[in-house]
This record gives structure tokens, C-alpha cells and sequence, in this order.
């Protein structure tokens, strides 16, 4: 897809107009109440963008109401303008994944302040860098989360959901005369808590209740 836009030579309050595309709709966000929208909103709006769409979210929250709403306006020959790649994505990964989202449906991308354009040859190159970026991230999370487990294993952890302990064992092991009268002792060589012995005798105690009520 080549670009369809270009700026034009003159300019509105600093900011170039983008022109080419059926419908530019901008997107705009902040991370609180007290910082405002107005310079975003202001560079978008003389950009050309017909629309501007705003949050008042942390980048870190999946949910937008208004990136939502932005990316469900734009359709094939539209573009998506931003004042910076950060008012978009929370992380390389999630702007990667709206960017390759946008590009399926033949949507660009324009960030002003990077002068980025998804449909150009440097736009593309740039954020096939960011890919490997965020593949390299991953690669190293990766490696990092195999070195932790290994480290765990030879320190005799296995990792994993911790053992459920069985009632019927606890309670076998509980008459056994070794552990008669010492709950500290039999739940550190059965592994458990004091709270699961106590739960699995509380357990027998109603068996027993029921067993004895049935028979009257």
C-alpha cells in the first residue's frame, strides 16, 4: 500500500495538514485529570483530522473508550494520527499489534511528532524494527523464565500448582502414635498447614456426626 498523504507546504499554527486520505481521525490521552488535551487536540485538529477521539486513562489500561471508538471509525483509505507513539501504545507489543491491525484493514498511521507513515518504505522499515524489538523482549523473558525455573528445580523446587493433600491421609497419619498430641510435627513432614490439618479433622469430626445421626 503506498502513502496516500502528504503535508502540504504551508502551515496551520506550526503543524502541517495532512491531506490524501478519505477521513483522518486523530486519537488523543492523557494519563490524568490534571494534564490537559488541549496541545494534543490542537496539533491533531491542524493536522486535518476530521475527528478526534480522547481518553483520560493510563497508557498501562487495556480497556479505551476512546481508542475503542477511534479504531472502530476508521475503515479501508481512512487514517489513524497520533500526536506521539506513546499516546497510543502502552508497550511496543500492544502498539505493534493496533498498528498490524490497522495495516490488515488498509488503514494508515500517522504519528506527527516522529513524522511516522506506516504506508511508507521508512515507516515500515521502522516499525519492522520495532518487531524485532519486542521479539527480542520476549526472547529474553523467555530465557529468564527457563533460568528461574532451572534455579528453582536444583534448589528442589518443582514449580507448579502446590500439592492438594488428601483428608484421608492426614487423618490416617494423625492416629498414628508418633503424631498423636503434636500437630506441629506431623504438618512439617506431611508438608502441610496447620489450617489444612485442621480442616481435614474438622471434616472427619462432621463424617462422624452424620454417621451417628443416620444411625438414631
Amino acid at each position: 500500500m503506498k502513502p496516500r498523504y502528504f503535508l502540504e507546504s504551508s502551515c496551520i499554527d506550526g503543524w502541517e495538514a495532512i491531506v490524501g486520505w478519505d477521513m483522518k481521525y486523530g486519537y488523543a490521552r492523557v494519563s490524568t485529570d490534571d494534564q490537559t488535551l488541549a496541545m494534543q487536540q490542537d496539533a491533531l485538529v491542524a493536522a486535518g483530522c476530521d475527528r478526534v477521539f480522547t481518553d483520560v486513562a493510563s497508557g498501562s489500561k487495556t480497556k479505551r473508550s476512546g481508542l475503542e471508538e477511534a479504531l472502530a471509525a476508521c475503515v479501508e483509505g481512512d487514517a489513524l494520527v497520533v500526536w506521539k507513539l506513546d499516546r497510543l501504545g502502552r508497550s511496543i507489543s500492544h502498539l505493534l499489534e493496533i498498528v498490524e491491525g490497522l495495516q490488515k484493514k488498509h488503514i494508515g498511521f500517522v504519528s506527527l511528532q516522529e513524522n511516522l507513515d506506516t504506508t511508507s518504505a521508512c515507516g515500515e522499515f521502522i516499525f519492522h524494527v520495532f518487531a524485532a524489538v519486542a521479539q527480542l523482549e520476549r526472547g529474553i523473558i523467555r530465557d529468564r523464565t527457563k533460568a528461574g525455573l532451572a534455579a528453582a528445580k536444583a534448589r528442589g523446587r518443582t514449580g507448579g500448582r502446590r500439592v492438594v493433600h488428601d483428608p484421608e491421609k492426614i487423618r490416617r497419619w494423625a492416629v498414628q502414635p508418633e503424631y498423636v498430641g503434636d500437630v506441629t510435627r506431623l504438618c512439617r513432614d506431611l508438608g502441610c498447614s496447620a489450617a489444612t490439618y485442621f480442616r481435614a479433622m474438622k471434616g472427619a469430626a462432621c463424617s462422624m456426626v452424620a454417621v451417628t445421626a443416620r444411625r438414631d
